[in-house]
């Protein structure tokens, strides 16, 4: 049972989750991190942001793909959503039904879930401090260049020359 409404849910709820996760910063509070730049600089950074975090939304979204195809995700939603549909249309459905061995599949499946979602929780977040160092260094680099051409602006109209 392929793509079942499930797994449509399960999707839908983790880009959701991640939408909220990757836009907490408004552009007037990203803009108070850096005081010191221009307003030029400042919509440049915050351009370049906004091209890391769409970046980073789509390569979240792309692994969170491969790890629902990679673990069956479908397929084991499909057997749930089978399970409760014959519950339902089958009164003496409990009375058939081991509930001890349908708890244990159903704890096994959240563990593994949480042991994926945690390992991809970790990857984001080594790629946003790797991302964070990145700006760090732009930061630096756009520091110096200003420093840099207050030298030469300096130098051209003879300050150094006292």
């Amino acid at each position: 049972m392929a793509n079942g409404h499930g797994e449509n849910d399960l999707k839908r709820s983790f880009k959701l989750g991640l939408h909220g996760l990757l836009t907490t910063c408004s552009k007037e509070e990203f803009c108070k991190a850096f005081p010191g730049f221009t307003n030029a600089e400042k919509e440049r950074l915050h351009h370049l942001y906004i091209q890391v975090i769409v970046s980073l939304h789509k390569n979240i979204e792309d692994e969170f793909e491969a790890l629902c195809e990679e673990t069956k995700v479908d397929d084991i939603l499909g057997s749930i959503e089978e399970l409760v549909e014959e519950q339902t249309l089958d009164p003496l459905y409990l009375d058939k039904t081991n509930l001890n061995t349908v708890a244990q599949a159903l704890s096994t499946l959240k563990k593994n879930e949480i042991r994926n979602l945690t390992t991809m929780l970790e990857k984001s977040e080594a790629h946003n401090n790797l991302l964070r160092s990145r700006v760090e260094l732009l930061q630096k680099e756009i520091h110096n260049s200003s420093d840099a051409s207050n030298v030469v602006d300096k130098s051209k109209t003879g300050m150094w020359n006292n």
